[in-house]
């Protein structure tokens, strides 16, 4: 049976439900979503491509698909977005923007000399940093969510509704769930990476890539206390925090795995937060958002 592909048309840079769906899909359905490259078609098309600061144009980075509209889905539920596979483009861009990321203006100038914009070639799973060095992909949705309850958030932004996380967990194989917000769930996704290192310390900071991505939607009821994106995979459930400054996402991360243990592992709340300070992993995704993200990680082998 043939896949739908929803195409990368009409892409969006804000989530919103003052957007008109762009497609819809039934729960449990399989389809292919196209996705651009976050720095819009046309700037990279060759390995040669020389880009500068005059070719972005601020806000309009991230372009997203979406809204899709989740059949059935309703308010005050959650969507469980389960990514399947990833199909990346050829060739990706990473770079370094100074006047964001980990080192501002008290290492760099904001002179434009010292931007930095690198297109890499794409192949054989592999990303072809140079002529003597490989990195493997690890791809990832870097902007995942749904429209916010109330008015718009930039593509760039991010907040209870998911958008720009970039959690490398989001790949094949993980299962995101996020907070229904208004019915129909108005889905976007973006952003794609063909990988990225804790922080994305450098502005730009990950391998950028366009992507089809490969995916299904369960609508599920929303457990009580659960208000921020959280995610599972084969080996752990996670839970997202974001914010400013880092140890405000921290807390919101660990506050929310809490819950979860709580809710659904049987844990006292006491037990469950001694419980983190033995078995938890967390880190830093990025920090170059307007809010940033911290993630907490669990074993499900530690709490079955």
């Amino acid at each position: 049976m043939t896949t739908k592909v929803i195409k990368k048309e009409n892409l969006k840079y804000q989530m919103t439900t003052a957007d008109e769906f762009v497609a819809q899909i039934s729960p449990g359905e399989d389809v292919t979503v196209e996705c651009e490259i976050a720095y819009n078609g046309g700037l990279v098309t060759s390995l040669e491509a020389e880009l500068s600061l005059d070719d972005f144009r601020y806000p309009f980075f991230n372009p997203l698909t979406g809204p899709i509209e989740v059949k059935g889905a309703k308010a005050g539920q959650m969507i469980c977005v389960r990514i399947k596979s990833m199909e990346l483009d050829e060739i990706g861009l990473t770079g370094l923007m100074p006047h964001s990321g980990l080192f501002q203006e008290w290492i760099f100038n904001r002179d434009k000399k010292f931007s930095r914009f690198k297109p890499v070639r794409i192949a054989d799973g592999l990303v072809h940093w140079d002529e003597k060095r490989t990195l493997p992909v690890a791809p990832m949705a870097g902007v995942i969510g749904v429209a916010p309850a109330y008015g718009s958030i930039l593509s760039l932004d991010n907040g209870e509704h998911g958008g720009n996380i970039d959690v490398q967990e989001m790949g094949p194989g993980c299962t995101v769930y996020l907070p229904v917000n208004a019915d129909g769930a108005y889905f976007y996704i973006g952003d794609c990476h063909a990988r990225q290192g804790d922080g994305e310390v450098c502005g730009v900071g990950a391998i950028d890539v366009g992507a089809r991505i490969t995916l299904a939607i369960d609508i599920k009821d929303r457990p009580t206390r659960m208000t921020w994106p959280r995610f599972e995979d084969a080996t752990h459930i996670g839970t997202v925090g974001l914010g400013r400054p880092l140890e405000d996402a921290m807390r919101v991360a660990y506050r929310e795995m809490i819950y979860w243990l709580a809710d659904e592992y049987g844990f006292s709340e006491p037990d469950a937060y001694m419980l983190l300070s033995s078995i938890a992993e967390g880190r830093a995704t990025q920090i170059m958002n307007p809010k940033s993200t911290y993630v907490c990680k669990v074993r499900k082998d530690f709490i079955s």
